[in-house]
């Protein structure tokens, strides 16, 4: 099948290479120039695990191509997916310019039967909005279709090669048949979900604010358990074994970040505030998040009294292990409050350190390490904000050798609170009772 792919982000890099590693022909087209180059030359511009590896395979099999012009795209294209930013404008609302914008460029070239599918996560009516934009110069019949991708960031390739559901979004019988034909390599019947554009468009949004609720509902439950002299670990086992929560996303840690959460969750409060519904759960859950990503910070004040003159050492700046996404990472929180307060701050991330470079422009008292333990070299505390493995094996000995004080600050809780005290350190976790080290 003839598959055209509009964008080169994570959504439409990683699509359009696994649809070419599946057999049919993508041609992939961003208007960066420079990102088209080095993805013709086999490199990718984001890091996520086999994402490299499938794209030098398919790049040598001739089964994906890169372009700038959309023309050339969908010459002979049977489906073409719209994977393109919807960033939150001023007030949280999707911003829908890219996808409309390309929209109206597809229209005239609308020649021959087309499926335009938006891949990409968009309000309710988004799919309506794409068809009157297209149908104003098209010359053949076409139908728009709604299928949200339900990508996890360090995962994608796995996820999108096996879907526990591919949602469907469409009235065009001919539509299905086209895209249940595409799937079929990966997706079974039981699998495919069929439903009306608007539901499709909903459930996306749905789907990102629940987890993000399980989330900080796990947060907020750590947070008491400070207070109680509770043990989070513990209730987390409690109600994860209760089959109708469920064990995953009940972690508990510093927030939520990433492209998605934050992102859907402020766009499903401003469409809810559109139709006139005031959506309370989630309007107390984005206050919730924005907290809790002060949590160590709190905790290093409590402890050190104030942070004015002290160096800290900080592991993990992407959002989450397996990604070197840095967008709403709590990392960036917690380092700029840091910074506000006196500190001075050396970070490590194995993969985000160029990204948060970036980001701070050469912001003073902000350096960056090569190495996680050259990172603690005369740190007063650690601060642990990314679950990456590497900082899980770590040596704990050449951890205490290294800081100046053996003080630890855990957002991802990924040490066992009694062993870190029994090797002396001072550790700080969320949600898990005793904070300094065992007594001789």
């Amino acid at each position: 099948m003839n598959i055209t792919v509009v964008g080169t982000g994570y959504v439409g890099l990683v699509g359009g290479v696994c649809m070419a590693s599946m057999g049919h022909q993508v041609t992939c087209v961003d208007i960066d120039e420079a990102k088209v180059e080095t993805l013709r030359q086999g490199k990718t511009p984001i890091y996520e695990p086999e994402l490299q590896a499938l794209l030098e395979q398919t790049l040598a099999s001739g089964s994906i191509v890169f372009t700038t012009s959309l023309e050339e795209a969908v010459v002979a294209a049977e489906v073409v997916f719209l994977a393109l930013p919807t960033p939150p404008g001023e007030n949280g609302e999707a911003d829908l310019s890219y996808v409309l914008q390309v929209a109206e460029q597809l229209s005239p070239l609308v020649d021959h039967y087309m499926v335009i599918v938006d891949k990409s996560t968009v309000p309710v009516g988004t799919a309506q909005r794409v068809r009157e934009k297209i149908a104003a110069q098209a010359t053949a019949e076409f139908a728009v279709v709604s299928n949200p991708e339900f990508l996890r960031e360090g995962h994608a390739v796995h996820d999108f090669m096996h879907p526990d559901r591919v949602v469907l979004g469409t009235d065009s019988e001919k539509a299905r048949q086209v895209l249940r034909e595409l799937y079929a390599p990966i997706a079974t019947a039981d699998s495919i979900i069929e439903m009306d554009e608007a539901s499709a468009e909903l459930a996306k949004y749905a789907a990102n604010s629940f987890l993000a609720t399980k989330v900080s509902f796990m947060n907020e439950i750590a947070n008491l358990c400070d207070l109680l002299g509770a043990n989070v670990d513990a209730v987390r086992l409690g109600i994860g074994s209760d089959e109708r929560i469920g064990r995953h996303f009940l972690q508990a840690g510093i927030g939520y970040g990433g492209s998605c959460f934050p992102k859907d969750v402020q766009a499903l409060v401003q469409a809810a505030s559109n139709v006139g519904y005031d959506f309370k759960i989630l309007q107390s859950l984005i206050a919730v998040n924005t907290e809790q990503k002060l949590r160590l910070v709190e905790q290093a004040t409590d402890h050190f009294g104030a942070l004015e003159g002290k160096h800290i050492a900080v592991w993990g700046l992407a959002f989450k292990p397996d990604t070197d996404d840095i967008r709403e990472a709590p990392a960036l929180t917690t380092i700029r409050h840091l910074l506000d307060a006196g500190a001075t701050v050396t970070a490590y991330d194995p993969e985000a350190i160029s990204n948060t470079q970036q980001y701070f422009s050469d912001q003073p008292g902000l350096t960056f390490a090569t190495d996680p333990y050259d990172a603690l070299s005369a740190a007063d505390a650690l601060f642990i904000i990314t679950e990456w493995k590497v900082f899980k094996q770590a040596d704990l000995v050449q951890l205490k050798q290294r800081l100046a004080q053996p003080v630890i600050f855990d957002g991802r809780n990924i040490f066992d609170p009694r062993h870190m005290w029994e090797q002396g350190f001072t550790y700080y976790s969320i949600g898990r009772p005793l904070k300094g080290p065992v007594a001789a």
